[in-house]
Formats: structure tokens, sequence, C-alpha cells
């Protein structure tokens, strides 16, 4: 399986249960992995045939955008199935982290990883 990544990729939101939360832009870090649908792109060497850095980027930052979410599980829930769906991943992992939030904890978040269901 070949898997490319986005690490460190970091995005103001409006995340989180309490009224401050609701207002107040937070800063959010992603660490995904997105299995490539095939291996064609190693061969031919051209980006039709591989997913698009840029393009995976853009759709989550319209996301974040758009949506407000309670939890980061939701919020990595949501990531996960639009990569599984938009870009036709087999896999993905998706670890989404809040900084600095708790005095003496640098980051907290969740990791979770999805499959696509096969069609029959």
């Amino acid at each position: 399986m070949d898997i490319i990544f986005l690490h460190d990729f970091k995005v103001k939101t409006l995340i989180g249960i309490y009224p401050w939360e609701r207002k107040v832009a937070q800063t959010i870090q992603l660490d995904l992995e997105i299995a490539l649908p095939s291996s064609r792109a190693c061969h031919t060497d051209k980006i039709q045939d591989a997913l698009d850095y840029a393009l995976i980027a853009k759709r989550i930052n319209e996301i974040l955008a758009k949506k407000h979410f309670s939890l980061l599980e939701a919020l990595a829930e949501h990531i996960a199935q639009t990569i599984l769906t938009e870009f036709k991943s087999p896999w993905v992992k998706v670890r989404v982290a809040k900084l600095g939030i708790i005095r003496g904890v640098q980051k907290l978040g969740v990791c979770i990883e999805r499959t696509s269901k096969p069609t029959i």
C-alpha cells in the first residue's frame, strides 16, 4: 500500500463544547496518512495518477471554515469520510489535536483509522 502524508498541518477553526469555543477560533494540528487508490503514479510520474496534496489541504480548509464541530472525534470522522469518498482512498488515518488547551499539556487529541466500504 502506498501512502501519502500531511503532517503538522495547522489551521484555526471553531471547535469545542464550551460557549467561548464557539466564538474564538483555536489552532488545531492535523496529521494525515492517506492510502493511494493505486500505485500507478509511481510508474507514470503523472499527477493525474496521484492524490494532489494541495487539493486535499484546500478541501480540509473549506470544511473547517464552514462547519463547527463540538468534538475532535466528529471532526476527525468527517475528514476521514471526506478523504475516503471524495478522493477515493481505500484507507486513511487522521490525527487531530488541540494545542495548549490544558495547562501542562502541549497537545491533546484523537487518532482514527478508517477504510472505505467495499462496493458489491
